[in-house]
């Protein structure tokens, strides 16, 4: 395994791309934004700060995760990646700020009642 690692580390990124968890994004909350790196063989590799750069002129960027803040007004956000190795290669993605509330979760009780919360014993063969 040491070596596919080697071998990927020595592969050029070609190009960058986003791959977002969701089609919105909070505020007052961390969200993580997803940049992977296509390799010239054609493996994929997680980029992290260290690879690209992350910018947005209305949030700021910590490592891979965007903050924006609570009083956040605007409906969308612009994100900037930029890979470090080659600052030719660069993304830009406008992404929706959510605008409903989440919807109340139920009481841990009902959830640990419920079929699929309840665990059953695996019967063992003799």
């Amino acid at each position: 395994m040491i070596f596919l690692a080697t071998t990927l580390r020595a592969q050029k990124v070609d190009s960058i791309y986003f791959h977002l968890y969701t089609d919105s994004l909070k505020k007052g909350q961390y969200n993580y934004i997803n940049v992977d790196g296509k390799l010239s063989n054609g493996h994929w590799l997680p980029m992290t700060a260290r690879e690209v750069e992350f910018t947005c002129a209305t949030a700021r960027f910590e490592g891979n995760e965007l903050i924006i803040p609570s009083d956040f007004k605007e409906k969308t956000v612009t994100i900037t990646v930029t890979l470090k190795a080659n600052r030719n290669l660069v993304i830009e993605k406008t992404i929706w700020i959510k605008t409903l509330p989440d919807p109340e979760l139920p009481p841990l009780q009902q959830i640990m009642q419920s079929p699929a919360g309840k665990k059953q014993k695996a019967r063992r063969r003799q």
